[in-house]
């Protein structure tokens, strides 16, 4: 009989776990080398992945639920010996003042050739499509997205951006099918 009540205690988390993995696995998606289904592309050129580590500032971005809130948010990527890329998500919630949340996923370039396409790991086993879908020649903005569109980032290597230069990435995530109508500027401080 204790073994049944452990095991019924034990059924809520096993359904939470289960469904948390349901919907991280309806996040990744392998197939972005199919270019004839619509989804998102990467950028076709080699990205230096030793310009592309370091801090970038989310200027806006079509959020995820966690960061719908965001202030301050910052990306920061470091390139480990083994090849995967520490990534650490740091912004205050709600506020400028308020909480800071962190996230560490670690990311896998997933096209060796490029380096434009990655798989970010939140939680161990699922992987999450992460494409690399425009960057400057300079290495100071660039746009990231997921095959669907679902998801996007504006991010530079600093705070602000010039109108101009906004207006110009906007337009760029407009071209490459994103509705805008569901973006959002971050606030930086």
């Amino acid at each position: 009989m204790e073994k049944f009540e452990f095991a019924k205690s034990l059924a809520p988390i096993v359904l939470s776990c289960g469904a948390a993995g349901l919907a991280l696995i309806s996040c990744q998606d392998v197939s972005t080398s199919q270019a004839d289904d619509g989804e998102l592309q990467p950028i076709t050129r080699h990205v230096d992945l030793d310009r592309f580590m370091g801090d970038w500032y989310v200027i806006a971005h079509i959020p995820i639920f966690l960061e719908k809130e965001a202030y301050n948010a910052v990306e920061s990527y470091e390139l480990a010996e083994d090849g995967t890329i520490p990534t650490t998500f740091k912004f205050n919630k709600g506020s400028f003042d308020g909480p800071l949340k962190t996230m560490n996923p670690k990311g896998f370039v997933y096209n060796n050739e490029t380096n434009a396409e990655w798989r970010m790991q939140f939680l161990w086993p699922f992987k999450a499509a992460y494409l690399i879908t425009y960057l400057s020649d300079d290495y100071q903005t660039t746009i990231i997205g997921v095959p669907s569109r679902k998801y996007a980032w504006i991010m530079a290597r600093t705070k602000n951006l010039p109108d101009a230069e906004y207006a110009a990435l906007v337009k760029e995530l407009e071209r490459q099918g994103h509705d805008i109508s569901k973006l959002r500027k971050v606030p930086q401080r």
